[in-house]
């Protein structure tokens, strides 16, 4: 059974990579690991050792901070996250078009630009 921790650090991570618009295979060439890997990450399953993270968080442009933010206690059931669902429903759409004019909407909106890779 994995650890909230873990499952709150996973879910961190699938956030970030979404909105950073990489793929899991993306993040997976940076690390050398196969995107399997990163996958298990993201689900809770395998922990993700420090030094791990601090490359994390280089790769994906974030403080190593970020991936515990939102974390009260480890033994506090996982609380919805509306914006991991947002960025998952973006991240679901198929027409990179369609995804990129959404994006820029929410930028627009938030005053807030995300970055963009390639």
């Amino acid at each position: 059974m994995s650890h909230p921790v873990d499952v709150h650090v996973g879910r961190k991570l699938k956030q970030v990579r979404t909105m950073r618009r990489l793929s899991q295979t993306d993040v997976a060439r940076e690390l050398d690991l196969s995107f399997q890997q990163i996958q298990k990450y993201e689900i809770g399953s395998n922990r993700i050792a420090a030094s791990r993270l601090f490359e994390l968080s280089r790769i994906l442009d974030v403080p190593t901070s970020y991936f515990f933010e939102g974390l009260e206690t480890a033994d506090k059931p996982a609380q919805r996250d509306p914006s991991l669902e947002i960025v998952s429903a973006i991240a679901s759409i198929r027409d990179d078009t369609v995804k990129s004019r959404i994006v820029t909407f929410i930028e627009d909106v938030s005053g807030v630009t995300v970055a963009r890779q390639g």
